[in-house]
């Protein structure tokens, strides 16, 4: 059995079915085998959601685990697991302790499940084992769902570079356009689907309308220093000339 899935299944709908969806087609554009996009493994420690809930989301399944402790200690276990330090072997409870800044004890009954986490205590174990905010604690659906959108952005960027390598050897080809332009020296530099996935990351819609804005008033700028060709001048008749008297 491959260890990575092919394609959403029928029962899939939310957000995740459609980030799946977005991811599988960015896949077949850069000519990605789906199988290592989507491998269960991988998704399973960038999400921290064990191997069979991760494919059976995937598979359009209800699956999950929906108790906080519980998913917070699975994923605390991975955590141990799956981020060792440089020698190879697993962090200690007072390394831990140290790094979180908390207590040997704390740490103890955390790890144990004899206490039950904080944000505080979330927050902490997250930055000393370097993942995202909300690792130890979103759904698991969710926390599918981010991992997918996080492949998502990788597979865009590696798209915008190709596009953007195209982009360049079609333009410098071309006599068309003079090197100076800035429409073209935008293009050159970022590409189309460079642009639109920078766009994408602003954090408002106001900041987005200000960027399409600024592209706009660029292009009637580069109209307007380039101004159409009237039409063609035909050439007056040849003067008689002159008769001698």
């Amino acid at each position: 059995m491959p260890d990575g899935l092919s394609a959403a299944g029928p029962a899939s709908t939310g957000p995740l079915a459609a980030t799946l969806v977005r991811v599988g087609e960015l896949a077949d554009k850069l000519g990605l085998c789906r199988d290592e996009v989507f491998s269960l493994q991988q998704l399973s420690a960038q999400s921290g959601v064990p191997v069979g809930v991760v494919k059976a989301l995937l598979e359009g399944r209800e699956a999950g685990e929906p108790d906080l402790q519980t998913r917070f200690l699975q994923r605390f276990d991975l955590l141990r697991r799956t981020r060792l330090k440089p020698d190879g072997r697993r962090y200690t409870q007072q390394e831990i302790a140290c790094g979180a800044g908390m207590s040997r004890q704390q740490a103890g009954a955390l790890i144990n499940g004899d206490r039950r986490p904080t944000m505080e205590h979330c927050d902490a174990i997250q930055r000393f084992f370097q993942v995202h905010a909300g690792f130890l604690t979103a759904s698991d659906a969710d926390a599918l769902d981010g991992a997918l959108q996080r492949t998502e952005q990788e597979l865009l960027q590696r798209l915008a570079a190709e596009e953007r390598g195209t982009s360049q050897g079609e333009l410098c080809e071309s006599d068309d356009v003079p090197v100076e332009d800035p429409l073209q020296r935008l293009l050159l530099d970022h590409g189309v689907r460079g642009i639109a996935w920078r766009a994408a990351q602003l954090p408002t819609d106001k900041h987005r309308d200000t960027v399409t804005e600024w592209l706009d008033m660029l292009l009637e700028n580069v109209r307007r220093s380039d101004p159409a060709p009237g039409p063609e001048s035909k050439p007056g008749p040849e003067p008689e000339p002159e008769s001698e008297s």
